[in-house]
């Protein structure tokens, strides 16, 4: 597998990012561990108080049909980019519109039958192409965040943003958050209007920072508890907080 180079277009000139197979290797086996526990059997998780599965290492969303909610969709543009890299998809799942179950209930029922056990078969043989596919992601997050800031804020988001890529640990930060939150430009992904993504942690981080990927630790803490403050009751997203800030605290090593 060639290296995958992302070109990010900043201010004024052009900034690349390399991503070898094996730093993708590397961080897709760390996003596995976080999102699925490294095992198999989380490569296919339905959330309790979720209208969606999650799978794959990234934990990517499909909604069943007519049940789209506020966050992102990532599983269709997956399948998109593993069948352009030529992934032997399953044929039921090359066709399939939306997701086959319709409920949790109905999913896990079915959790050992043929085609679970394919799908987790397939999302296992595919991890590393999915690692590369969160890469692509990061490819397209800046200029998404930046477009519509002030001059100033847009330096600052930017300058924040090389100084992370340009470490692994950075790095690693920077694609597992947006895999794990989401770019922060969707106004749809927001609790009382406010974000919860890569841009409201990389706004949080001081101009000053000389610990970058520390300080994002901290403001990401910060930005996903104002979250959990913000969202309705009865998502009951507080049980959620100690999970994510142990998530966060792996960016340190």
């Amino acid at each position: 597998m060639k290296k995958l180079l992302l070109f990010l277009l900043l201010i004024g000139h052009s900034f690349a990012i390399t991503v070898s197979p094996q730093d993708a290797q590397q961080i897709g086996v760390k996003i596995w561990k976080n999102e699925c526990g490294g095992t198999l059997e989380g490569l296919t998780h339905w959330g309790k108080n979720e209208n969606f599965p999650s799978l794959g290492i990234g934990h990517f969303i499909w909604y069943p049909e007519g049940k789209k909610d506020r966050f992102q969709e990532g599983f269709p543009p997956l399948l998109v980019f593993l069948q352009n890299q030529k992934a032997d998809i399953p044929a039921w799942l090359r066709s399939a519109s939306s997701c086959p179950w319709n409920t949790r209930d109905e999913f896990y029922k079915q959790i050992n039958s043929p085609k679970m056990n394919q799908l987790r078969q397939f999302l296992y043989d595919t991890r590393n192409l999915q690692a590369l596919f969160i890469a692509t992601r990061l490819e397209k997050a800046l200029p998404q965040m930046i477009e519509k800031l002030p001059s100033q804020e847009k330096e600052k988001v930017t300058a924040t943003f090389n100084r992370l890529a340009s470490t692994p640990q950075g790095l690693y930060a920077l694609l597992d958050y947006v895999n794990f939150k989401g770019e922060g430009t969707d106004s749809k992904e927001t609790y009382q209007g406010q974000g919860w993504g890569l841009l409201q942690v990389l706004q949080a981080i001081p101009s000053s920072s000389k610990t970058e990927v520390t300080d994002f630790v901290q403001a990401a803490k910060k930005i996903l508890s104002q979250r959990v403050l913000n969202s309705p009751p009865e998502r009951q997203e507080e049980k959620y907080l100690k999970g994510w800030s142990n998530r966060l605290e792996t960016y340190l090593f």
